[in-house]
């Protein structure tokens, strides 16, 4: 377990470049776990916070989830969105772009750990595109260490590199929070 702080020490520290990504590089909502269903009902059904209905092919129905980026609560599982952590362009800017397709799928389908894809509000998602903490942070302010750690932790686990102001939004955004990070590497 590290704080927030040494964990953000440990970040590898890498120019980022864009060139030839495509979403499609990273095969997401497979059944990753072999139990029958995708990884976003995965997500779905394990962060209700009732018991969800889910009916034949393993479809979510009803639930009921909490949106920490910014605080609202959602039963509709239509109005959600399964984030990835450190969205996949991000995710090739900082290292992906040299991995396999298996090694893509793993990331974009990761259940190993629990801050790698999160079921928030589509809206907080979408307007999160794509962005680094650098350019975009939850609008709930008592969201924003969890995230940080969270972001920290996603990356340390799969080996992703922060750029220079990546790193330097991170140290600063961080500065008061007392959050710890513990993470795994992926395999």
């Amino acid at each position: 377990m590290l704080t927030l702080a040494e964990a953000i020490e440990q970040l590898p520290s890498a120019p980022e470049s864009r060139e030839g990504y495509q979403r499609t590089s990273f095969k997401h909502w497979v059944d990753a776990d072999g139990n029958g269903c995708n990884t976003r009902s995965d997500v779905l059904i394990a962060e209700s916070q009732v018991m969800p209905t889910v009916e034949a092919r393993c479809r979510v129905v009803t639930g009921e989830w909490f949106s920490y980026y910014d605080g609202v609560t959602v039963t509709d599982p239509g109005g959600l969105d399964i984030d990835h952590m450190v969205p996949l362009a991000e995710a090739w800017d900082s290292g992906a772009s040299e991995w396999d397709a298996t090694r893509r799928e793993a990331y974009a389908n990761d259940l190993g750990a629990e801050a790698s894809l999160a079921a928030v509000t589509a809206r907080t998602n979408r307007s999160k595109a794509d962005k680094d903490p650098a350019e975009w942070m939850p609008p709930l302010a008592d969201a924003r260490c969890t995230y940080l750690a969270d972001w920290v932790g996603t990356k340390l686990r799969w080996r992703l590199a922060v750029d220079d102001a990546e790193k330097a939004a991170l140290v600063a955004l961080s500065d008061g929070c007392g959050e710890q990070v513990d993470y795994e590497p992926a395999p």
